[in-house]
């Protein structure tokens, strides 16, 4: 029965994941923040820091762009909890409980959804930093890999954003209480410069953030260097993720519907 449950509950989420790329489809703009976001971030901080910490914004993308990969899909996954709980505030969510499906299924079909915004995300950014003049020193499997680790990156550490969005009670609060949450661990940590400077408790938290580990290891698959120490570090903490959130946020989807 468990498995009969488990297949019906990924069909059910791969049919809501299909009704979150339509609705995409109908409102691009809410890939604004996939789009410009990506741009900004680039622009603003290789211009603003790139000559004074690296002596040229074109050793200063080599470091950077695999950070900012890692911080703007960070970013794009608290997308998912503000839009769950904007339909569950509009009461979508009780059309889909009066519905023969999975209980997990809307919050899965949202997750799975977000792959299309991250793929946007990583093929804006990367269009750009090439533009701007950074070059890949790998080879096109070491870049598929490193933009595929991005994506279940982004997959795993969005059921912290749909716990959220479950929990709260306002799509603004969700959208404010991520970006409080987001903005420290994606700026403690080694994504714009390294940690050999920061203060002692501070370099200890930014050497063993999931942020820091996820960056260097798509620094070694697109720069070239060692990789195997920062991915197992990074494939722990998504496993961890997951772990945690994904009971949490299932919980609260039913404390709320």
């Amino acid at each position: 029965m468990s498995t009969i449950a488990l297949d019906r509950g990924v069909r059910h989420g791969f049919s809501l994941a299909w009704r979150g790329i339509l609705k995409i489809r109908k409102n691009p703009e809410q890939l604004m923040d996939v789009t410009l976001a990506p741009i900004i971030f680039l622009v603003m901080f290789t211009y603003l820091f790139g000559g004074a910490l690296a002596g040229s914004t074109d050793s200063y993308l080599q470091m950077l762009v695999p950070g900012i990969m890692v911080m703007n899909i960070l970013q794009a996954s608290m997308t998912a909890g503000v839009q769950l709980n904007t339909d569950v505030s509009k009461g979508v969510f009780d059309r889909f409980r009066s519905m023969p499906i999975a209980r997990s299924a809307p919050l899965v079909g949202a997750v799975l959804a977000d792959v299309v915004r991250y793929v946007v995300c990583i093929v804006v950014l990367l269009v750009v930093a090439t533009i701007m003049g950074f070059r890949v020193q790998t080879g096109p499997v070491e870049l598929l890999v490193a933009a595929g680790l991005t994506i279940a990156f982004g997959l795993c550490f969005c059921w912290a954003s749909v716990f959220v969005g479950m929990l709260l009670k306002t799509p603004q609060a969700v959208q404010g209480m991520m970006f409080v949450l987001i903005m420290p661990l994606t700026f403690g940590s080694n994504v714009f410069v390294g940690t050999d400077t920061m203060p002692g408790w501070l370099k200890a938290w930014a050497d063993i953030s999931p942020v820091s580990l996820l960056s260097d290891a798509l620094r070694g698959l697109l720069n070239g260097g060692a990789i195997a120490g920062p991915l197992t570090g990074s494939l722990v903490w998504m496993v961890a993720a997951v772990a945690v959130f994904f009971p949490l946020a299932t919980w609260a989807y039913r404390k709320r519907v």
